[in-house]
């Protein structure tokens, strides 16, 4: 763990979920594989999963720079997949509505995620922010039981607007209260949405790094973690 700035007294945490607290990629294999199944689309390998999560990820990006809307994204990613392998492009958006509630189907926390959100609560104030889809994210913080340990829930699709977006977090602090930037600390693990939307904010920024990547932009880290246990020594 590295620290860029002095620790400081966090009052609240707002975790990211996909790829932070819960494995973005196992879900997302699954959801994929199982739909393939369903739409009876063969046989969907790794290869093929690779080259969907970077379209995928490339889609996302262009929604945080304001570039497309989450319905282009959410579409548009498996035209193009379906595309790259020849598959039928007119299932794209069928596809996609059952792949939502696939994914909340396989929950797997990253280590040590489940219990830090247990042993924080009552300590600190802990609301989940993502951009994930509002049909997909209930799902998994239903099936996760994050929904009953979190204080609170900030879905993009019920915002009104995206992270890294200053119009996010200014409707979070909107509603949780009174608290100063240092107090708040926003833990994920994508540089273009949840570190600059916490830079954007003003407020304190952890990345969740477990591969340890580079970190290739000019954006201010004030903490970076590989392991999520390591959070204690930035609250505690």
């Amino acid at each position: 763990m590295s620290f860029i700035t002095e620790p400081t007294k966090i009052k609240v945490i707002l975790w990211d979920i996909d790829g932070t607290l819960l494995n973005f990629k196992e879900a997302e294999k699954y959801a994929i594989r199982k739909c393939f199944s369903i739409f009876q689309m063969g046989e969907c390998d790794d290869s093929m999963l690779q080259t969907y999560s970077k379209i995928n990820q490339g889609y996302w990006q262009k929604l945080e720079r304001e570039e497309i809307t989450k319905k282009e994204v959410l579409v548009g990613r498996f035209r193009d997949f379906f595309k790259e392998y020849h598959l039928d492009e007119n299932k794209a958006s069928e596809f996609n509505e059952e792949y939502q509630k696939r994914l909340g189907d396989t929950i797997v926390f990253f280590e040590d995620g489940l219990e830090l959100v247990k042993e924080f609560k009552g300590k600190l104030l802990q609301y989940a922010v993502t951009n994930g889809t509002k049909i997909a994210q209930e799902r998994k913080l239903k099936n996760s039981g994050l929904d009953k340990l979190l204080d609170g829930i900030f879905i993009s699709e019920d915002v009104g607007c995206e992270k890294p977006g200053i119009g996010f977090f200014t409707k979070v602090f909107e509603e949780i209260g009174n608290f100063s930037q240092p107090e708040i600390l926003i833990v994920g693990d994508s540089l273009t949405s949840d570190i600059r939307g916490g830079v954007n904010a003003g407020i304190k920024t952890c990345w969740f790094n477990p591969d340890k990547e580079s970190n290739t932009t000019d954006l201010r880290i004030d903490y970076e973690i590989s392991r999520l246990k390591e959070i204690r020594e930035i609250v505690f």
